[in-house]
Order: structure tokens, then C-alpha cells, then sequence
């Protein structure tokens, strides 16, 4: 296990083209931390740099205390599973999962101890003397990550690791890498663009885009308290509804906005920051908002698409000034409601977000379960 420090770490190719753009993230002892973006984002190339697979173009990286940057990738007691499980074909799994070790000049019998004990905890002991054509997609996975277990690293990276697999297989697999974090205690880090892989898996989420990290935090913290719309829109399966709204009232603890359609609505989640008269943008996720009589709802609109998920069902609600419609949660067992029905709209409002014009949050007065702590501290290692 390993504590991992980066600072103002950047990367550009040909000194021109920037693909990180100073970044700085303390990793703890034991922590399963997930890199997540949209595809470009950097997530993955600043996974590479902390194996040493791309050198860092400015910043510095601690391991446990020692500065890595100049550190060979193979010395950085570092394992990565990649996306491709890239297995020998004509070795056996046990040859397979011991074969760096065999290079590293170990014993026939610590390669075998230490194969077999990485079997156990993947429970592959009975696929050892098959060979990869005759494994399923998910027992290769194993495999790969059996591979790295071996090795005994101080951290393990993992690179979109499940994108192979199919739907239900990958859910199994998110199920036994969680299980594996527990058993082992390992630090490691995931990186993938599956937001429910994200909020499953990780202990703490850094949301990448562009280059930089938009917000670190414990994954309920990311969902209910995103910092900007980039990851309000991101975070959240459906997203976060969006309307625009100008604010007609406010004071430290409340606030009252007024809606495209007119209807004025009571807020209490935002700080003092906001004045009247602003433009904002009112955020709610689908599972924050009732369906309701037209009559006096400050948002109004026309049921557009119902979809029945069994567990749930996703109302898609038409409305005045907003770009997309709105998705509505509501359990599986209630009444279906009627496509091309007018309904009203009426957002939680403790747990509503608002935004400001530039599409940074502003602070909410209510404190919450996930505030309280620290989730992006940085401290120079001595």
C-alpha cells in the first residue's frame, strides 16, 4: 500500500500541445480512486505518467514520500491492468500470472506460492492449467488483474478495465474488483468514463475534463453538491435537470427565482453571494422532483416519453426554457402517466442546485452528510 502525491503535474506533447494542465491530488494509503471524463479528457494519460509508461512534462510525483519522476517504470512498484488483457496465448494461466516474476529471476516454487495465493482471492484456482482461448471474457479479465496481483505492488491501475465486457458481465466484475479492494487493502486507481462505475467503485472521484480536474469528492458529495454544471451534467444517470432562472428575492438562507413559464419558486439551499435580479441556472436531479397538478407549479410542461425500467419509471417532461426535457423518477410500481398530459413540476427545495453565469455553484447554507471533510488537500512531502 502507498500513498501517492501529485503536484502541478502538466503534459504536452512537442512543448506545444497541452493534455494536462497542472494538476496537483493527494492519492491515501488504501484508497480505491476513480478517474473519470469524457473520452480526451486526460484521464488516461495522467494514469500512464503515474506508471511511467509518459514522461511528465512539469510538476513532481511522490510515492510513499520519494519523488518518482526519474524513477523506471518497472522500479515504481507499480501494476497496471489495461484495457486489453494482452495474455500470452500458448502459456497456461498460471504461466501466465507468474511470468513477470519468473523474469525477475524468482524461484520456481515463490512463483507458484505466489500464483496460487492470487488465485485463491480471484477464485481462478481451476482455470491455472487453461490456456486463454479456452476462458471466457471475464476470466481473462481475472487473469490480467491475477497478473498484477503477483507482483505485489504499492498501487494498481487500472485502464477502463471492464470496457470489453458485456453489460451483466461487467456488473459482476465491478461487484468482484470491489470485493478485491476489501480483501486486499490496496491502493488503487481506476480510470474509466462509466459515471455507475465511478460512483460504484470509488471511494473518492476525480471528474477530469480538459486537462484539468473539475472536482474531487466522495461520490453522494459529487452527486448532490456537484461545483459547476460541467459536473452536474456529468455525474448522474439520467443527468441533472437544468432550467434557467432569474432570482426575484434573496438572503443568506433563502431565495425566491422566477421561471421561464412566470411561476416563482422558494429556494433555501445557496449562499449570500446571490443578489437579486441574477440569471441563474436551477439544477435538480430526477430523483428530486415530484410530478403535480398544474395549478399553481412554478414549472409546467407536457409529458413527452415515458419509460418503464421495472424498478423505476422515467417521466421525460417538455418545458419552457429548457434545452431538454426534464426526467422525472418515480418508482416502478406507480400509475403510468399519460404521454401528451400537462403536469407541474415541484423541485425538492433543500436539495436543489443553483448555478451562476458562469456555471460555477454557488455555496449551499444547508451543511450536509459529505461536508465536513477534506476530499482535494495537497501537502508537499517532506
Amino acid at each position: 500500500m502507498a500513498n501517492l502525491s501529485l503536484r502541478n503535474i502538466a503534459k504536452t506533447y512537442d512543448g506545444v500541445v497541452p493534455v494536462i494542465k497542472g494538476i496537483s491530488l493527494d492519492i491515501h494509503d488504501g484508497e480505491f480512486m476513480v478517474f473519470v471524463g469524457p473520452s480526451g479528457c486526460g484521464k488516461s494519460t495522467m494514469m500512464r505518467m503515474i506508471a511511467g509508461l509518459d514522461d511528465i512534462s512539469a510538476g513532481d510525483m511522490w510515492i510513499d514520500g520519494e519523488r518518482v519522476n526519474d524513477v523506471a517504470a518497472a522500479k515504481r512498484g507499480i501494476a497496471m491492468v489495461f484495457q486489453s488483457y494482452a495474455l500470452y496465448p500458448h502459456m497456461t494461466v498460471a504461466q501466465n500470472m507468474g511470468f513477470a516474476l519468473s523474469l525477475a529471476g524468482k524461484s520456481k516454487a515463490e512463483v507458484a506460492q505466489s500464483v496460487q495465493r492470487a488465485a485463491e482471492v480471484l477464485q481462478i484456482t481451476h482455470l491455472l492449467e487453461r490456456k486463454p482461448k479456452a476462458l471466457s471474457g471475464g476470466q481473462r479479465q481475472r487473469v490480467a488483474i491475477g497478473r498484477a496481483i503477483v507482483r505485489k505492488p504499492r498501487v494498481f491501475l487500472f485502464d477502463e478495465p471492464l470496457s470489453n465486457l458485456d453489460a451483466s458481465l461487467r456488473v459482476q466484475m465491478r461487484t468482484e474488483l470491489a470485493r478485491l479492494h476489501r480483501e486486499l487493502g490496496s491502493t488503487m486507481i481506476y480510470v474509466t468514463h462509466d459515471q455507475v462505475e465511478a460512483m460504484t467503485l470509488g471511494h473518492r472521484i476525480a471528474v477530469f475534463n480538459a486537462g484539468h480536474i473539475e472536482q474531487v469528492g466522495e461520490p453522494m458529495q459529487l452527486y448532490n453538491e456537484p461545483a459547476n454544471l460541467f459536473v452536474a451534467g456529468f455525474l448522474g444517470s439520467p443527468k441533472m435537470n437544468l432550467l434557467p432562472v432569474t432570482v426575484l428575492s434573496a438572503s443568506a438562507t433563502s431565495l425566491l427565482v422566477v421561471t421561464p413559464d412566470g411561476g416563482s419558486l422558494p429556494l433555501a439551499r445557496v449562499g449570500s453571494e446571490v443578489q437579486q435580479g441574477d440569471s441563474c441556472t436551477l439544477g435538480f436531479r430526477p430523483d428530486q422532483v415530484q410530478l403535480a397538478a398544474t395549478d399553481g407549479a412554478a414549472i409546467a410542461g407536457r409529458i413527452d416519453l415515458v419509460e418503464r425500467l421495472g424498478d423505476s419509471t422515467l417521466v421525460h417532461v417538455r418545458c419552457a426554457g429548457a434545452e431538454l426535457p426534464f426526467i422525472v423518477s418515480l418508482p416502478g410500481t406507480a400509475a403510468t402517466p399519460e404521454i401528451g398530459a400537462r403536469v407541474g413540476l415541484l423541485p425538492d427545495a433543500q436539495r436543489a442546485c443553483l448555478f451562476d453565469t458562469n456555471g460555477r455553484a454557488f455555496k449551499p447554507c444547508v451543511a450536509t452528510a459529505a461536508q465536513g471533510r477534506s476530499f482535494n488537500t495537497f501537502q508537499t512531502p517532506t
